[in-house]
């Protein structure tokens, strides 16, 4: 039985044309410098995001937090959303790690503006931490996707403070299909960014950590701290760069399939979907139904072949990506549709 995993889009699995690179991959010791495969991959995430150098790291938890780690000093306060997956998925890691505070945005709509910027960028003064940077994210963690006019507000006004500016682009190129732009039209609104390659592009492991050369420069010691330091690394890269190359000309074949699941989802009584959050590749709704089993669905669905992620009072998240095709997403609706 073929298993249907609407979980997220890290579940992807690798294509063929990346077994086959990764299987054939030139490789040296990325520690040393000196495996081309990674190089190759870091020169074209630099190129493509409109910056100097990149960095390629296991995850975008460890590209996140060398970010931090690199841009702030301990005892420093960052901005961030309240909800963005450094302040929310991350384990508190940057506290741990880097030893900064949060001072966290909670705006119904996710977006960042400049008067939150001044609101919280810190004046000297003796009881306050110094103000080290302002984390954005787009895509958002929430499915939304933040527009041209307000990524260049916020980065205006983080500059104007002098306060550097960081993005967590994990899903970038979703955000920049959804509004039909180059990432770099999105990215020149950052100092430095992060992007996955193994969320929704299908390489198996990975991430890059863009910016600067000098950033570049200090975020590799960083990455050595923090046990990111890898050697064949190139079989990895190699993937990376047909997820980078190639697998983002089909984003849009996701967004279409998720906004497909969602006008069918809607119609189920008792179903709502948020429309507000479905900019990209994930979909979130509620099942608000009299005696509906919640805590059974995650299992019944998994008995006919279909993983998902269990509700959490009620809202659900479902998740297209390019292992699950519109003739998966009708057998999961037709799995659904006699609940309902």
């Amino acid at each position: 039985m073929k298993i249907i995993d609407l979980r997220s889009d890290t579940v992807t699995k690798p294509t063929e044309e990346m077994r086959y690179a990764m299987a054939n991959a030139v490789v040296g010791d990325d520690v040393y410098g000196d495996d081309e495969t990674v190089m190759e991959l870091e020169r074209l995430a630099a190129d493509i995001c409109g910056k100097e150098a990149a960095l390629f790291t296991p995850s975008g938890t460890m590209a996140n937090q060398i970010a931090i780690m690199t841009l702030c000093k301990r005892g420093d306060e960052i901005i961030l959303g309240r909800k963005s997956h450094i302040a929310y998925y991350e384990v508190g890691a940057a506290a741990v790690l880097a030893g900064v505070s949060y001072s966290a945005v909670d705006n119904a709509d996710e977006i960042i503006t400049p008067k939150d910027i001044a609101e919280r960028v810190r004046g000297r003064n003796v009881h306050f931490p110094d103000t080290g940077l302002l984390c954005l994210e787009n895509a958002l963690s929430s499915g939304r996707v933040i527009g041209l006019d307000d990524m260049k507000l916020a980065y205006d006004e983080a500059k104007r403070c002098g306060v550097p500016v960081y993005l967590d682009g994990a899903r970038l190129f979703n955000a920049a299909v959804h509004l039909g732009v180059e990432a770099r039209e999105i990215t020149q609104y950052c100092d430095a960014l992060m992007f996955c390659v193994s969320k929704g592009l299908c390489a198996p492991v990975g991430s890059l950590l863009v910016g600067s050369a000098d950033f570049v420069a200090k975020a590799r010691r960083n990455r050595k701290m923090l046990g990111g330091g890898m050697r064949q690394a190139g079989v990895l890269a190699a993937a990376g760069l047909i997820a980078v190359g190639e697998m983002t000309k089909r984003l849009h074949i996701d967004h279409e399939n998720a906004k497909y699941l969602a006008d069918e989802m809607d119609k189920f009584d008792g179903v709502s979907v948020d429309y507000s959050k479905l900019a990209i590749n994930l979909v979130f709704f509620t099942i608000d139904r009299a005696g509906f089993d919640h805590a059974g669905l995650a299992d019944k669905l998994l008995a006919q072949g279909v993983k998902i992620n269990a509700g959490t009072n009620g809202l659900y998240r479902f998740v297209t990506h390019n292992d699950a095709c519109r003739a998966d997403i009708d057998k999961v609706l037709e799995i659904l549709r006699p609940m309902f």
